[in-house]
């Protein structure tokens, strides 16, 4: 019997400036629809819609607009920066479909018209803070890429900083994608902070590690690098050195040791070999895509208002373990780790949050709370164990 076909956008950028973090998103969300179009137990099949902006905001929205009246496409699995998705968002809502994003943000948004897959501050940078600053101290050095992610999480992460007792060094903001990085290095060995805060995207990304590697080369015991959005895929290219040592907050990383991630490794193995890394970025996508072909199932249609009712009522194996969907939201409950880098441009876990933990985009439920409670067992007799979250202006 022939089977129904789904069309569905696919909307990375897979040239630009964090062209290898789209490329991984792609290969993920094509290994998901693969699956699905092989797998006789579905009644239909996915015809992927792939668009390529070049990370050029301009380009977002009128892919995805293209993709939606001329292709039919009612659900768009993609975007990565926060600028992209606000960019094609109005596009989704206008036309009643639905956008499937699955990367780290900022947060304070809810939309009917998203489902947000990817770990928001509470699921990420709290957790990290909440390790780092009683063990690293007070005085961070923020960095990040100028737009609304950088800008964002840097005011947030001033914010817990200066709850606690502790005043952000610097801060500073570089253009997208931008490899001129020389000036945050001098800056960083001038002050001496305590840690530094990446919350850099892309190309920026690696050129800040290789630089900051030399100097770590001259002064031993240069401040650690901890981020939000650091991932496999930028430590790709570095030399072995600069790829080791930095702290990174995520739900996902390829050496993930649960049963649920060993399964989706060895299927994958199967289908692209041993030695394809699994990076956060591939794993986002495949999840995306997984999870909205399960609830086509389940509805027997791809409506979007059919398929929110279905995504937000149960409960969703992925590679990340079991994942639900807050019906008031729209945001998935994830379950953070903690991990190191390698010189093998892997990521070590040593600390994974007992549970899943719900998202808290606004930071209502997050307000107020003692900082110290998501690490990795906080000494209770730092200064920071009765420091209060204040309100986030």
């Amino acid at each position: 019997m022939k089977r129904e076909t789904v069309p569905v956008s696919i909307l990375y950028s897979t040239t630009g400036a964090y062209a290898s973090l789209g490329q991984e998103a792609v290969a993920g969300a094509m290994a998901a629809i693969s699956e699905i179009n092989a797998d006789g137990g579905f009644s239909f099949r996915m015809e992927p819609k792939i668009d390529d902006p070049a990370g050029r905001a301009e380009r977002y929205a009128l892919l995805c607009e293209a993709a939606i009246r001329q292709h039919g496409c009612r659900h768009v699995i993609g975007t990565i920066t926060s600028w992209s998705r606000k960019d094609v968002l109005p596009a989704i809502e206008r036309h009643g479909a639905l956008l499937w994003y699955a990367f780290p943000y900022e947060g304070y948004e809810a939309s009917d018209s998203a489902i947000y897959l990817g770990a928001c501050p509470n699921q990420h940078l709290l957790p990290l803070f909440d390790h780092v600053l009683p063990r690293y101290g007070r005085r961070p050095f923020i960095v990040g890429s100028n737009y609304i992610w950088g800008w964002e999480i840097s005011r947030i992460a001033r914010e817990i900083t200066e709850a606690a007792g502790g005043q952000v060094v610097s801060e500073r903001f570089v253009p997208l994608g931008s490899t001129e990085v020389d000036h945050l290095i001098a800056e960083i060995a001038q002050k001496r902070p305590d840690f530094i805060l990446s919350n850099l995207v892309g190309e920026s990304v690696t050129a800040f590690l290789a630089a900051y590697d030399t100097l770590r080369r001259v002064i031993p015991d240069a401040p650690p690098v901890v981020a939000c959005n650091l991932s496999e895929t930028e430590l790709e290219g570095l030399t072995s050195s600069a790829r080791a040592g930095h702290m990174s907050a995520s739900p996902y990383f390829n050496r993930l040791d649960t049963a649920e991630n060993r399964d989706f490794k060895a299927r994958m193995a199967l289908r692209h070999g041993s030695d394809r890394r699994l990076t956060t970025s591939f794993v986002a996508a495949y999840m995306s895509v997984s999870i909205l072909a399960r609830a086509i199932e389940d509805a027997a249609t791809d409506a979007p208002e059919a398929i929110r009712r279905v995504v937000t009522s149960r409960l969703f194996d992925t590679p990340l373990g079991p994942v639900t969907v807050d019906p008031r939201t729209h945001h998935a409950a994830l379950r953070p780790h903690l991990a190191l880098s390698n010189s093998d441009g892997e990521f070590e876990i040593f600390h994974s949050a007992p549970a899943a933990l719900a998202a808290d985009p606004y930071l209502v439920r997050s307000l107020g709370r003692p900082l110290g409670g998501g690490g990795a067992d906080p000494d209770p007799a730092t200064p920071l164990a009765g420091a209060m979250l204040k309100v986030i202006k």
